[in-house]
C-alpha cells in the first residue's frame, strides 16, 4: 500500500510580499531619521578649532631638483632658537601649521649629518622669511647650494 501525500508549495502571495516590502520601507525610514537626528561631530569640531596659517615649502638642489630628507627649521623673526622641526618628503616639499596673525617667521635648512644620494656635498642656502598676515597658505622654496 502506497501512501500519497500531497505536498503543497508555500504560496508566497500578495499579502506576504507585501509585508516585507512594508517592513524594508521601514527600516529605511528608521535609518534616514536616525541620521538626520544625530548630531553632525564635524561641525561642532570646526567650531572649536583654532585657525592657523600654512607654510608650505618645496626644498630645491643646486640642479634645481627637489631634494628629500632634508631637515628644516623655522622659527619666529623675533626668537633665537627654532620652535618647528621637519623633513622634506619624496617629493621636496614640506608643510607646517603656524599660528594665525601677523608675524615674520624665518625658514632654513640644517645640513648637518646630511647625506646626498648622489653623494654630492650640499651647503645651505640663504634663510627664507616668510611674513603671515592671517590664516593663509604661503608657499616657499628653500634653495641649497
Amino acid at each position: 500500500m502506497t501512501v500519497t501525500r500531497s505536498f503543497r508549495p508555500r504560496k508566497f502571495g500578495l499579502p506576504m510580499l507585501a509585508s516585507r516590502h512594508i517592513v524594508g520601507w521601514i527600516s529605511l525610514l528608521l535609518i534616514l531619521l536616525g541620521l538626520c537626528a544625530a548630531p553632525n561631530s564635524s561641525a561642532s569640531d570646526k567650531k572649536q578649532e583654532k585657525p592657523y596659517a600654512l607654510l608650505f615649502g618645496t626644498v630645491w638642489g643646486p640642479d634645481n631638483r627637489p631634494v628629500y630628507g632634508v631637515r628644516i627649521l623655522i622659527r619666529r623673526a623675533d626668537k633665537k632658537k627654532a620652535q618647528w622641526e621637519l623633513y622634506s618628503n619624496h617629493m621636496g616639499e614640506f608643510a607646517q601649521r603656524l599660528p594665525a596673525g601677523k608675524a615674520e617667521y624665518i625658514v632654513w635648512a640644517d645640513l648637518k649629518g646630511y647625506k646626498s644620494l648622489d653623494g654630492k656635498q650640499l651647503s645651505p642656502g640663504d634663510e627664507v622669511t616668510a611674513h603671515i598676515e592671517y590664516d593663509e597658505r604661503l608657499d616657499i622654496g628653500v634653495h641649497l647650494k
